[in-house]
């Protein structure tokens, strides 16, 4: 049994990964912010200082010898946030110190390993050209992205200091049960029979069903063969925008409503409305290469894009239902 320490484990991905650990027979901590939000069975440890400044003190002897740290707590990316020297200073207190304080803490109580969750953005901004692997030069075009390259670049300093192993794991967006913002918008437009200008959207996207993320992270924090790595994770599937709200009315049960609009017009509007951005997101390809992850660990999505879907609009509908 390998104890493992899940940071943010009260969060989407967090519970999922929680989940999967306990159905692997694993040994689980969650720290969290705030008491009583652990997943149940989850060990749940508490540090409520900013930026975990506390977290040393969630290290007791009764807890026993930790194996790994999978650090998914992070300030995250939200939309229409400025993008300045303030909002670049919160992100880095997050995302770049805190990390470190939880990596340090993990080596100084004798972790072997650190799993720290990134994400795409950190190399990438809203499209990509060709399938991104993961040497490809890094062009984060927003304050969250700079600051998970950031972390991403002191543990690697920290790595060659300390020894600890580091494992760096980047999705793209990931969905499934729970799932908000961008992707909860789109399944309540599709519910409501709104008609979308997207017909004319080919540019292909990465995406990840939470379960398969999760796998992902398990493999990672388990198997020796991860040591140092740094993965890009995905769904077999990078549909276009159309087909995705196809697939997607097809499991709601409404077909999507979608009607064709040149993309320079779309961005266009974009621009002109302040949604330059969402609009960039929807219309750029942005694809991941996942050859390492896939030759290196043997890893493959235990999920299908279908899959990932149909519990994803199950889970939509049944909060709709209950008046969600």
């Amino acid at each position: 049994m390998t104890h493992v320490v899940v940071t943010g484990a009260n969060g989407f991905v967090g519970r999922a990964l929680c989940r999967v650990l306990a159905g692997n027979g694993h040994r689980i901590a969650g720290l969290v912010r705030r008491p009583g939000t652990a997943p149940g069975g989850v060990a749940e440890w508490v540090d409520s200082a900013p930026d975990f400044a506390g977290v040393d003190q969630c290290w007791r002897a009764d807890h026993g010898d930790v194996d790994c740290v999978v650090h998914l707590a992070a300030r995250v990316h939200v939309m229409n946030e400025p993008d300045n020297e303030i909002a670049q200073r919160a992100f880095d207190a997050t995302n770049v110190d805190g990390a470190l304080r939880v990596a340090r803490a993990a080596y100084r109580h004798g972790v072997r390993r650190f799993v720290y969750v990134s994400s795409v953005k950190a190399i990438a901004g809203t499209e990509a050209s060709s399938p991104l692997r993961e040497d490809a030069p890094a062009r984060p075009d927003d304050a969250y992205g700079r600051s998970k390259l950031g972390a991403e670049r002191a543990l690697a300093r920290l790595r060659d200091e300390l020894g600890l192993d580091v494992v760096i794991v980047r999705p793209p967006l990931v969905y499934g049960p729970g799932v908000g913002a961008n992707f909860l918008q789109m399944m309540r437009a599709l519910s409501h029979g709104i008609p979308l200008p997207l017909a004319r959207v080919e540019a292909k996207r990465s995406l990840l069903f939470v379960d398969n993320l999760a796998d992902a992270l398990m493999r990672c924090a388990l198997d020796a063969r991860a040591e140092n790595g740094c993965f890009h994770v995905a769904d077999d599937d990078a549909p276009t925008m159309a087909e995705l709200l196809r697939r997607i009315g097809a499991h709601i049960g409404r077909p999507a409503r979608l009607f064709p609009v040149p993309v320079p017009l779309l961005k266009a509007a974009g621009r002109l409305t302040g949604r330059a951005a969402q609009i960039e997101r929807l219309t750029g390809s942005l694809v991941l290469d996942t050859s390492a992850i896939r030759s290196r660990l043997d890893w493959r999505p235990p999920h299908s894009l279908d899959d990932g879907l149909a519990a994803t609009v199950a889970w939509f509908k049944s909060v709709r239902d209950n008046g969600g």
